[in-house]
């Protein structure tokens, strides 16, 4: 083959070669791609291959997947005017790559104007809570408002997508964190007070009901029991008179004993009686031991 045919055909390789490397571009599936001319978008493609576009176009690509906005914590008013500091982050995807390269053109662009916005929506909803309605289950209802109103006002300007929103760190400043913890302190204190007044009011009407009832049972037991000693008392006389009737010197002997029991009971007892005084007069009538015969 002569030379210059070579030559020839090297020329109109590195001819097609600069011809497909202006003309031609790979969309990925993780991507859309816009075509511009002189700056103008021309067409959207979010559809994956190779593409073809004249050579004086351009191609500028985004992201299909879910992007992270990451604002700046801002303190924020509630509406029992205490203060909050708010950290939040933001998912989004872009859904319209037409509307996003003629609203912002840039991520970077758009994350300042969405971190603006969102500080915004998210001032106006905490606006309308207090803590408690930012710390209960109401947060995730609160959320979905938040998520809501941005897609309202970004959606369509913007051509993106809020996936979700989130409250990364939501703290009180200082000084109100510590007014905060007085009230709860002293909210806690008087609950416990309360609790504990019902408590010691329980225990007097209980501790009263146990005093009745205790008095009533001593009362019903001593009445039973005088019956129970009156009753014994009418047995042990009713016993005594027919003891007395069977033998009278026997009962009156018993009765000596038990009275020199209870006068003579005591180590420290001091009697002065004549010896022939009636109180002595089972121990004169007394026979001694060795009188009664000891040689049976």
């Amino acid at each position: 083959m002569p030379r210059g045919l070579y030559l020839a055909s090297g020329i109109l390789a590195l001819l097609l070669g600069v011809l497909a490397f202006f003309t031609l571009f790979t969309v990925n599936e993780t991507e859309h791609a816009i075509v511009t001319q002189f700056g103008d978008p021309i067409e959207a493609i979010s559809e994956p291959g190779l593409k073809v576009k004249l050579p004086w176009r351009d191609v500028r690509f985004y992201e299909k997947r879910v992007l992270n906005l990451d604002p700046p914590a801002e303190s924020m008013l509630l509406v029992d005017r205490d203060r909050l500091i708010v950290d939040s982050f933001v998912r989004y995807r872009i859904v319209d790559p037409f509307d996003f390269f003629r609203s912002v053109r840039t991520e970077q662009v758009l994350q300042s104007r969405l971190s603006t916005i969102t500080n915004s929506v998210v001032r106006e909803a905490l606006g309308g809570v207090n803590l408690a309605g930012v710390l209960s289950e109401r947060r995730e209802e609160l959320l979905a408002d938040i998520v809501l109103h941005l897609n309202e006002q970004a959606a369509d300007q913007f051509g993106i997508e809020i996936v979700d929103l989130r409250f990364r760190r939501t703290d009180l400043p200082d000084e109100i964190s510590e007014r905060v913890y007085d009230r709860m302190r002293s909210e806690r204190e008087r609950e416990a007070k309360e609790f504990r007044a019902k408590g010691e009011q329980a225990a007097l009407e209980i501790r009263a009901k146990a005093d009745r009832l205790v008095t009533v049972i001593r009362a019903e037991a001593e009445r039973e029991a005088e019956i129970q000693r009156g009753d014994g008392e009418g047995k042990r006389t009713r016993i005594l008179n027919d003891a007395f009737g069977q033998d009278p010197d026997f009962f009156a002997f018993y009765r000596s004993m038990q009275a020199y029991k209870a006068a003579l009971g005591s180590d420290n007892t001091y009697m002065v009686l004549s010896p022939d005084s009636q109180f002595f007069s089972y121990f004169r009538q007394a026979t001694p031991l060795s009188a009664t015969g000891t040689n049976e």
